[in-house]
């Protein structure tokens, strides 16, 4: 572990209702109650995998399942324009990142794009803030660490609304290189980042796209991992 995860929350002033379970706190000082700071807490990174697995997809690691206070910690930052949220779900994307890699080698972090659609839905990039301050978490930490923005994002449909064939349909056509990409040193690792892994039909898309410019991502480190409900 990196060390020192929501120390930084203490002196921030957010709202009463606790982001991680929705409880109203008077006076509440910090983005979770200290329950939910306790749970999120003891989450530990590991491989997770999609199943199936569409073809292009890196090895991928998660901190949790999608549920309890990770999911509505990241409901309330996405959906509900909790900006605060950024720096603590960023250090625990750094947490994933270390586990992933395992030693502190450079690493060249790139995070999934919005479409400007998504963006102006969810208040902003949301992954990129998050991105920020996985990074400045790792480089704390002493891990030469970049992050590069090297694809753009095509206007698509809400994956919210898509099923697994929907999801890989839309994925497939959704990213395009920027100008001026190229490959990276010799040695480094390339994460892709995202908060969520369900089917796992972007992450595959853009490593398929980044593949083709000389950046074929190692792994993927995302937050949560969604559970595949099987129907009786």
């Amino acid at each position: 572990m990196l060390g020192g995860l929501w120390t930084d929350l203490a002196d921030l002033v957010l709202p009463a209702e606790c982001a991680g379970c929705r409880e109203q706190r008077p006076g509440l000082r910090r983005a979770m109650c200290p329950e939910c700071v306790r749970v999120l807490g003891a989450l530990r990174p590991g491989p997770v995998r999609p199943v199936p697995a569409p073809p292009g997809l890196p090895p991928c690691y998660a901190l949790g399942a999608y549920g309890g206070p990770l999911r509505e910690s990241l409901l309330a930052y996405k959906d509900h324009g909790r900006h605060t949220l950024a720096r603590p779900l960023g250090e625990l994307l750094a947490e994933v990142v270390a586990a992933a890699v395992g030693t502190a080698g450079p690493v060249l972090l790139v995070p999934v794009p919005d479409t400007p659609a998504a963006a102006r839905a969810r208040y902003g990039d949301h992954l990129g803030r998050m991105t920020r301050h996985c990074a400045r978490r790792l480089r704390t930490a002493g891990w030469p660490v970049r992050v590069r923005r090297p694809v753009r994002a095509a206007p698509r449909p809400d994956s919210v609304t898509l099923d697994s064939a929907g999801r890989a349909a839309a994925a497939g056509n959704a990213f395009r290189v920027r100008p001026g990409t190229g490959p990276v040193p010799s040695g480094t690792t390339v994460v892709l980042l995202d908060d969520i892994v369900t089917t796992g039909a972007t992450l595959a898309a853009i490593s398929r796209v980044l593949a083709a410019q000389g950046l074929p991502p190692s792994l993927a480190a995302v937050l949560a991992a969604t559970q595949k409900r099987h129907q009786r």
